[in-house]
C-alpha cells in the first residue's frame, strides 16, 4: 500500500489559547480532562453529544441533527427538552465560552491545537505519509506507531446512536488502514520475523481482510517459512469462496506466484533499513586518531581518493598491508577519519585479531555490526550467510565507512564488506589480500628518514630536537624507521626530561638493547617492544609482562589488580602509565588490551624475566581466583540459598561486591568474553579444578544465547584437560556444566550421557554438587524423552541428595521438576502442590530468578488442571523476571507456555500470536525439539481459527524435527495430520 492512510480531516475546534487545558478522547471511551484532572462526561446519551459535537470540526450542529445523532429515528418525545439539559450540564462542565449555542444549534468552539486524540492522531498520519515519501521509513514508522497508541479500545466506546456507530465503523477502518500502512513498513525494513506474530493476530481478527494476508505470506516467506506462506494463501482462498463466493484478489494471487517460483524480488525488502531504537543510531566507532599524525602523504591522497569514489561504485575496497607497527592503523583510522563526511550515515570499527591465536569469527563482528547500526537481538538472524546478507541489506541506501582491522586473510574479510553502492570498507592486515577480488591494494612500508624524524620531533619537541638533529637521525634509524617503534622511543624521551636525545641514542646504540635483527622483517617489531620494555621501570616491567598472560580480547582494572596483587589505586597507575608508553591501550574507562604483538612480546619478557618463574603461575592464579569468587559471588546473588557455593573450591581472594542482582548481573555479562577465554586458558593440573568451578558458577551465560557458543567450547576444553588429567572431581563437574549446554541447545541424548558418567564419578569421589544436580538434570532430561517412570525415580534421589546438603534451593528445583513429571502422567493435584512447594522454598530465600522456575512449573500446572486464568497470571510473573534477567531461553518456553495456556482456554488467535513470538525469542538457542513443540501448539492455535493449511504446514514441518531427533514427539503429529484429525 503507498502512502499513509488518511482520514477525512479533523481538527480541534477553534484556536483560542484561553482553553489551554482542556483535552478529549473519543479513540475509546468519551472522556475530557481539564489538566490533568478528569472531568465527568454524564450519561451515555450526554456522552453521545459531546462526541457528535467534538467530531463536528467547530462546526454548527442542529439540534435536529444531534437528536438524530444521540437516537436515530426512535428519538423520544422529549427529545429537545433532553437536548438542552444535556448541553446545559455539559456548558457548566467546559465553560460557556467552549459550548456555545448558535443559531438553533450547538458547537464547541475555542479549543487550542492538540485538545482532541483524533486530531493528534490525523497530524501525526499526514506526518508519517511525507516522511515515507521523503524516503525516511524509521521516522514514518515511528511516528505511525504514537498515531496507534492513541487508540485505547473500542472507539466511542459505550455511546449510543446511529452516528456514534457510523463513527466507530470508520475509524476502526481507518485504525486497520494505519496498522496495514506500519506493517508493511516494517516488511520493507526487514522486520519480517516480529511481523509475523501480529499479522498471526490480526488475520484471526479479521480473517476476511486479504491485505493483512498478503503481509502475512510475505512476512513469512523472508522468515524462510515458505510453505506456511503458501499454506496462508490457500486458507484465504477457501475462506473466501465459503463465505463470499469470491476468489482472492490479484494482488494476492499474484504473489502466492511469486512464491512458488521463489522469485529472488521477494527475498530482500525493497527499502531495507536498520530497525531503529528510540534514538536513531548512526555509528561513529572509529578510534581517536592521534594529534601528531605526520607524513604518509601519498597513502593519505590515494586512500582518500579511493574512498572517494564509493558515491558513484558498488564498494569501494582498500586494503592496507604491512608488518607489525608499520602504521596500518594508524593511516586508516586518520585517513577514516578525514572521510568521515563522505559517509554521513556513520563509520564501524572492528579490530579482527587476525594476528592472535583465535581471530575473530565473522558472524560474531556481524551480530556486533548490526546491534550498532540499530538492529534488536531478536532479528539478527543465526547463521553467517543469513548475518551478512541482513548487514547488506540494512546498509542499502546508506553511507557508511566500515574499518576492519587486523584481518587474518581475505575469507574472514569478505562476509564484513558491505557490498552497496555509497559504502566503504577500509582493511588493514598483515598480509597482502590479493585473493580479495576489487580491492585496492596498498603495501605500507616503514617511512622514509624525512618522516620518522618528524613525528619522532613531534612528540619529543622542536626544541630538543633541533639542537641534536644528528643524533635524533641515529634514534630513528636504531628503530627501523618503524612509526611504532619511533613513537614508544619517543615517549620515553618525551616523559624524562633529564635526558638528552643523546643519552636515548646512546642507549640504543648498545648492543645488549638493540637485536642485530633490527631491520629483518618482524623481528624488528620485537626490538621496538625491547626499546620502550628496557626503559620501564621495575613495577612498570613486572605489570607488562604479567598482564600479558591470561587470554582474553582485553582486561578490567578489577581484573589486573588481581593479577598485580595491589590494591586498585596503585594498579591503575601503573596501567595508566604503560597506556603512557604505547605499551597497553586503554580499551574503555576501567579496561585495558595489548595490541596482540606486544601481548607475545609482553609474554616471551615474563618467560625470559620474571623471577621467580613461578611468579607467572601465581598472577594467573590470582586471577582465577578473583574471577571464581566474584561468580559465585553473582551466583549466590541469583540464587540465595542455593549451597553450590560452598562446594566451590576455596579462592585466596574475596572477590568483587555487589548491591543488587542486576548488578551482578551486568558484571557477568560485560565480562564475559575475557572470562570465558582465560577459563579455556586454564587447562594445567594446579588450576583445572578451580577453572570447572568457575564455568560452573557462570552457567547463566549458557543460558542467555548471547555467549552460549563460547560456553560450550570452554565447557568441551575443560572436559578434555579433565579427562587428561585423571581427576575424577574436575571431570564430574565439567561434565555437569556440559549437560547443561547440552539441554539448553535440546540436545538431549548427549546431555543424558554427560551426566550419567558425571553421577558415576561424583559417587566413586563422593562429591555431593555434581550428585544433586546430575541427578535433576537426568529427571528433567527423561522427561523430555517420555521417560516418565525413570524421570521421577532421578528426581527422587536428587531431592534426597539436596536435603542431604541442606541445600534447599536445589530441592525446589528438583521438587518443580518433579511437578512436570505428575503432570505429564496426569497427577495433576500433585503436579500443582509440588510447584507451589517449589516456590514456597523459593520465596522464603528470596529467590527471585529460580522463583520464576517455580511458576513456570506452576503455571503448566494449573494449565493441566483447568486453572487457565491462574496459569497465564503465574507464567506471566515468570516471563517478566526471565526478561529482567537476560534469559532468552525462559523467556522465550515462557512465551510457549502461555500460548498451550491460552490455546487450552478457547483463545487459538492470543495462542498462535504467543506461539510465534516464542520462535522469534529462540532464534538461535533451545534447539530443534523446543522449535517442534512450539510448531505443534502453532499448528493447533491456527487449525482452531480455520486456517487448516498452514496449520497442516506447521505440523509437517514438527513432524520432520521430530523424525529427524527420533522424538517419540513425531507419533502426536502425525495423528494431527491425518485426515480424520483434520475433520
Amino acid at each position: 500500500m503507498d502512502g499513509v492512510p488518511r482520514v477525512p480531516q479533523q481538527r480541534s475546534p477553534g484556536s483560542s489559547q484561553e482553553q489551554v487545558a482542556l483535552r478529549f478522547s473519543v479513540l475509546g471511551p468519551v472522556r475530557a480532562w481539564r489538566g490533568g484532572e478528569p472531568l465527568t462526561t454524564g450519561s451515555p446519551q450526554q456522552r453521545a453529544l459531546l462526541a457528535a459535537l467534538l467530531l463536528r470540526d467547530g462546526r454548527t450542529a442542529t439540534a435536529a441533527e444531534l437528536i438524530d445523532a444521540v437516537w436515530g429515528e426512535e428519538s423520544p418525545s422529549q427529545a429537545l427538552a433532553a437536548l438542552r439539559t444535556y448541553a446545559s450540564r455539559l456548558r457548566k462542565v467546559l465553560n460557556p465560552e467552549v459550548l456555545v449555542s448558535e443559531s438553533g444549534g450547538y458547537a464547541i468552539r475555542g479549543l487550542p491545537e492538540g485538545s482532541l486524540d483524533l486530531a493528534v492522531a490525523q497530524d501525526l498520519a499526514t506526518e508519517a505519509e511525507k516522511a515515507r515519501s521523503a524516503g525516511d521509513l524509521c521516522h514514518a514508522r515511528d511516528v505511525l506507531g504514537r498515531a496507534l497508541a492513541l487508540w485505547d479500545g473500542e472507539v466511542l466506546a459505550g455511546v449510543p446512536g446511529p452516528y456514534a456507530e457510523a463513527q466507530r465503523v470508520r475509524l476502526e477502518e481507518w485504525r486497520l488502514q494505519l496498522l496495514e500502512s506500519r506493517l508493511d513498513m516494517d516488511l520493507e525494513q526487514g522486520c519480517h520475523a516480529e511481523a509475523v506474530s501480529e499479522l498471526t493476530a490480526l488475520t484471526a481478527e479479521h480473517p476476511l481482510r486479504e491485505r493483512l494476508r498478503e503481509l502475512l505470506m510475505l512476512a513469512l516467506y523472508r522468515s524462510g517459512r515458505q510453505a506456511e506462506a503458501l499454506a496462508v494463501y490457500a486458507d484465504t482462498r477457501r475462506l473466501l469462496a465459503e463465505e463470499l463466493g469470491v476468489d482472492p484478489r490479484p494482488g494476492l494471487r499474484e504473489l502466492q506466484q511469486r512464491i512458488l517460483q521463489a522469485d529472488p524480488g521477494l527475498a530482500e525488502p525493497s527499502a531495507p533499513a536498520a530497525e531503529p531504537p528510540v534514538v536513531p543510531v548512526r555509528p561513529a566507532q572509529l578510534p581517536a586518531t592521534v594529534p601528531d599524525f605526520t607524513g604518509r602523504v601519498s597513502f593519505v591522497s590515494e586512500l582518500s581518493e579511493v574512498l572517494a569514489s564509493a558515491e558513484g561504485r558498488v564498494m569501494a575496497v582498500s586494503a592496507l598491508a604491512g608488518i607489525g607497527g608499520v602504521g596500518k592503523t594508524t593511516l586508516a583510522v586518520h585517513v577514516a577519519h578525514q572521510a568521515r563526511a563522505s559517509f554521513p550515515d556513520g563509520q564501524l570499527y572492528v579490530d579482527l585479531q587476525g594476528a592472535g591465536a583465535r581471530a575473530a569469527e565473522p558472524e560474531t563482528v556481524l551480530g556486533s555490526f548490526l546491534r550498532a547500526l540499530g538492529t534488536a537481538d531478536s532479528a539478527i538472524p543465526d547463521s553467517l550467510e543469513e548475518r551478512s546478507a541482513l548487514y547488506r541489506s540494512v546498509l542499502d541506501g546508506r553511507r557508511v565507512l566500515v574499518l576492519l582491522d587486523n584481518a587474518h586473510d581475505a575469507a574472514q574479510v569478505r562476509p564484513l564488506l558491505p557490498g552497496t553502492e555509497g559504502c566503504a570498507a577500509l582493511v588493514t592486515s598483515r598480509v597482502r589480500m590479493v585473493d580479495l577480488a576489487g580491492a585496492h591494494l596498498v603495501d605500507l612500508d616503514v617511512m622514509s628518514p624525512e618522516e620518522a624524524l618528524s613525528l619522532f620531533t613531534k612528540i619529543v619537541g622542536e626544541e630538543r630536537v633541533a639542537s641534536e638533529r644528528e643524533a635524533a637521525l641515529d634514534v630513528v634509524a636504531a628503530c627501523g624507521f618503524l612509526p611504532l617503534a619511533i613513537r614508544i622511543a619517543a615517549s620515553r624521551l618525551a616523559a624524562r626530561r633529564t635526558w638528552t636525545v643523546s643519552v636515548l641514542a646512546a642507549k640504543l646504540a648498545d648492543e645488549r638493547r638493540r637485536l642485530d635483527e633490527l631491520q629483518a622483517g618482524d623481528l624488528a617489531v620485537k626490538a621496538t617492544f625491547e626499546l620502550g620494555y628496557g626503559a620501564l621501570e621495575p613495577a612498570q616491567a613486572r605489570a607488562f609482562r604479567l598482564l600479558g598472560l591470561p587470554d582474553g580480547p582485553d582486561i578490567s582494572l578489577a581484573a589486573a589488580a588481581a593479577v598485580l596483587d595491589l590494591p586498585v589505586e596503585e594498579a591503575e597507575d601503573l596501567l595508566e602509565s604503560l597506556v603512557d608508553t604505547s605499551l597497553l591501550e586503554s580499551a574503555a574507562p576501567g579496561r585495558y588490551r595489548y595490541h596482540d604483538l606486544v601481548r607475545l612480546y609482553a609474554r616471551a619478557c615474563a618467560e625470559r624475566d620474571e623471577r621467580p618463574s613461578s611468579e607467572q603461575g601465581a598472577a594467573l592464579s590470582r586471577l582465577l581466583d578473583f574471577y571464581l569468587a566474584t561468580a559465585a559471588g553473582v551466583y549466590a546473588i541469583e540464587r540465595p540459598g542455593d549451597r553450590l557455593v560452598d562446594h566451590l573450591e576455596v579462592t585466596n581472594h574475596p572477590g568483587l561486591g555487589f548491591d543488587d542482582r542486576h548488578e551482578a548481573q551486568d558484571w557477568l555479562y560485560s565480562e564475559a568474553h575475557a572470562l570465558l577465554a582465560f577459563t579455556r586458558q586454564c587447562t594445567g593440573v594446579a588450576v583445572l579444578r578451580r577453572a570447572v568451578d568457575l564455568l560452573w558458577a557462570a552457567k547463566d551465560l549458557a543460558e542467555s544465547g548471547a555467549n552460549s557458543k563460547q560456553y560450550e567450547d570452554v565447557a568441551c576444553t575443560l572436559k578434555g584437560a579433565a579427562d587428561r588429567a585423571e581427576d575424577p572431581q574436575a571431570l564430574s563437574r565439567a561434565l555437569t556444566t556440559l549437560t547443561n549446554v547440552h539441554l539448553v541447545a535440546g540436545r538431549f541424548s548427549e546431555a543424558d550421557e554427560e551426566a550419567r558418567r558425571a553421577m558415576e564419578l561424583a559417587h566413586i569421589v563422593d562429591d555431593l554438587a555434581p550428585k544433586c544436580w546430575a541427578a535433576n538434570d537426568r529427571g528433567i532430561i527423561a522427561l523430555y524423552q517420555n521417560r516418565y517412570a525413570d524421570g521421577e525415580a532421578y528426581l527422587r534421589q536428587a531431592i534426597d541428595s539436596f536435603r542431604q546438603d541442606e541445600n534447599l534451593a536445589g530441592e525446589a528445583s528438583a521438587l518443580c521438576n518433579l511437578s512436570r513429571i505428575h503432570l505429564a502422567l496426569g497427577r495433576v493435584g500433585s503436579a500443582v502442590e509440588l510447584a507451589q512447594q517449589g516456590i514456597t522454598i523459593y520465596d522464603r530465600l528470596g529467590h527471585t530468578l529460580r522463583g520464576a522456575n517455580g511458576r513456570y512449573a506452576l503455571g503448566m500446572a494449573l494449565t493441566g488442571q483447568g486453572g487457565l486464568t491462574a496459569a497465564v497470571d503465574r507464567l506471566t510473573e515468570a516471563l517478566e523476571v526471565f526478561r529482567d534477567s537476560r534469559q532468552r531461553l525462559w523467556e522465550g518456553m515462557t512465551l510457549f507456555r502461555i500460548a498451550e495456556a491460552q490455546l487450552a482456554a478457547r483463545k487459538p488467535a492470543e495462542a498462535a500470536a504467543l506461539a510465534e513470538q516464542a520462535q522469534a525469542v529462540l532464534r538461535g538457542i533451545g534447539g530443534e525439539w523446543r522449535r517442534g513443540n512450539i510448531l505443534t501448539v502453532l499448528g493447533r492455535a491456527l487449525s482452531d481459527l480455520n486456517q487448516t493449511g498452514r496449520a497442516r504446514a506447521c505440523w509437517q514441518e514438527a513432524l520432520s524435527i521430530f523424525d529427524s531427533l527420533q522424538s517419540p514427539e513425531a507419533d502426536e503429529v502425525r495423528l494431527l495430520l491425518t485426515p480424520a484429525a483434520a475433520a
